[in-house]
């Protein structure tokens, strides 16, 4: 069967409205009528692109953590070719942190929090389209930039991990998990804190020392 631009277009809609519900009311308060309501489709629509509840929450999960991961690889742009090294991991870590706050992924996360019991599966769903994945892109990244002599990267899988652990340990903690919104200038600078402590421990003299 082949899917036409208009079916893509309606589920996707479907997809976004359904997480903005479910992030909403949660699985047991949310309803397929206000999922319709929020995509602008009849519900008859919804039951034709999914065919239940416990579907078109799983999809709607994983749909917006793809999203979240297409991003937080983009965000790691800036290593390509980095010519600073420092400004360009500073610029990476200051992007992944304004991810990991924004309104799709603090909901993400609540969601995942309150419906695991429910939906254990959602850890795979997620693992598939998140963290896992962004280690990867992170870690070939770093492997690239160590073959080059930029870093001082035995393990790249490892290194990664601490930047990431870098970032979101103090964000955590700052935020008070998540119930304490930080201003621009604290992520920039709780970036800038990551990569420093990075670079002691990864970098190569010049750029570790600056």
């Amino acid at each position: 069967m082949t899917i036409t631009r208009g079916q893509a277009d309606r589920r996707q809609a479907i997809l976004e409205g359904a997480f903005t519900v479910f992030a909403r009311r949660g699985y047991a308060q949310a309803c397929v009528k206000e999922v319709a309501a929020e995509a602008g489709v009849a519900k008859p629509t919804v039951y034709n692109h999914l065919n239940d509840k416990a579907t078109l929450f799983r999809q709607a999960v994983r749909a917006a953590a793809q999203v979240e991961l297409d991003e937080r690889l983009a965000a790691l742009e800036p290593l390509k070719e980095p010519g600073d090294l420092r400004a360009a991991l500073e610029d990476v870590g200051h992007k992944l942190l304004r991810l990991h706050t924004d309104d799709r992924s603090c909901a993400l996360r609540r969601l995942l929090y309150a419906e695991i019991t429910q939906f254990p599966d959602l850890v795979d769903i997620v693992a598939e389209h998140g963290p896992h994945r962004l280690g990867q892109a992170l870690a070939d990244r770093l492997a690239r930039l160590a073959l080059a002599g930029r870093l001082r990267a035995d393990d790249p899988d490892q290194a990664a991990e601490q930047f990431i652990a870098l970032l979101t340990g103090p964000l955590e903690a700052r935020s008070r998990m998540g119930t304490r919104q930080l201003d621009d200038a604290e992520l920039r600078q709780l970036a800038r804190a990551a990569v420093r402590t990075f670079l002691a421990a990864f970098g190569t003299a010049g750029d570790s020392t600056r």
